[in-house]
């Protein structure tokens, strides 16, 4: 296991190093300049250079790319274009929203989507199964913006139960910021629970096929007793390797949602940071996110053997 382990944290160490290329080629090739953006059009080509010289965006692509890598491991991580601040600074107050709208996020897609899978499952090809499953099939056709301002309109317009944007902070109590994240979260997780759901539902159809379940009826244990005792676990691997994919796609789902409600989290910020080419914001906030993206997928590489003993560490 020790092995299996160092082995996967050399394949994340280098996945991170091939996304640090990557993020920081595909931003410094985008059209457009971010000093002439500052200075604004009328800004004399002394007065941009000038500038362009003091961020060091005229230095060579080499140098900068191993600054910015050199920054990110002491932490350095520059500082804004636009705000004239430190960038460790502002994703750090933008994260206090966005890491619990995603764990909401997540909390509420496997909550859903366990159990209408597991629950569509025992019951196949019955009225239920038919019903959720059509559920599902929109639940994936809705787009999560769209889905989002529905939202808006019946419980904040209509029932006046939720606020229809912005964060009340923690300062006051956790259920003012639950409560403002609430709308967000449940934007986010209805299009991810419903494709988990049906991910689930194959999953345990395929394990209450095998032989062993039918062994362990045929002792005499009940239906709920081999489903939740021997038929979920192995189920589970197929569950698992969906739910770190769909964290990914959370994450990236927080930039158009965090706009739609107008929350100031980390997807509005980079949002921002776009329009105003303020490049070295938007390439920090990217590699954190990719970063927590392969730390998730190497946890749920671990919990391969964890939850499977048959799985052996060469296979993975």
């Amino acid at each position: 296991m020790s092995v299996f382990v160092l082995r996967r944290l050399l394949t994340l160490l280098a996945t991170l190093v091939g996304a640090s290329l990557i993020i920081f080629l595909v931003l410094d090739a985008l059209p457009g300049n971010a000093a002439q953006m500052l200075m604004g059009a009328d800004a004399s080509p002394d007065a941009v250079r000038a500038l362009t010289a003091k961020l060091g965006l005229d230095q060579p692509l080499a140098v900068r790319y191993l600054q910015w890598v050199k920054g990110l491991l002491i932490g350095d991580l520059g500082n804004s274009y636009v705000y004239g601040t430190p960038v460790a600074g502002l994703i750090a107050e933008r994260l206090v929203l966005t890491i619990p709208l995603a764990i909401m996020s997540m909390a509420i897609t496997v909550t859903l989507a366990l159990s209408a899978g597991i629950y569509t499952a025992a019951n196949h090809n019955k009225l239920g199964d038919v019903g959720v499953m059509s559920l599902t099939q929109v639940g994936i056709a809705l787009p999560n913006f769209w889905f989002a301002i529905l939202l808006v309109l019946l419980f904040a317009v209509r029932l006046q139960w939720l606020s229809a944007g912005g964060f009340a902070g923690w300062e006051d109590g956790v259920w003012p910021g639950v409560k403002s994240l609430l709308l967000p979260a449940v934007s986010l997780a209805v299009v991810q629970a419903a494709i988990l759901a049906r991910v689930t539902r194959s999953a345990v159809l395929e394990v209450l096929r095998e032989d062993f379940v039918r062994t362990a009826r045929a002792k005499g244990l009940g239906k709920r007793e081999v489903l939740w005792s021997h038929v979920l676990r192995n189920a589970m691997i197929p569950v698992m390797t969906v739910m770190g994919l769909q964290f990914a796609n959370l994450l990236a789902g927080t930039i158009v949602i965090e706009n739609v409600f107008y929350l100031p989290g980390l997807g509005r910020l980079i949002f921002q940071s776009i329009a105003n080419r303020d490049l070295i914001v938007v390439r920090n906030c990217v590699m954190l996110l990719a970063t927590m993206v392969v730390i998730v997928n190497f946890v749920v590489d671990v919990l391969y053997a964890l939850i499977d003993p048959r799985i052996k560490v060469h296979d993975l």
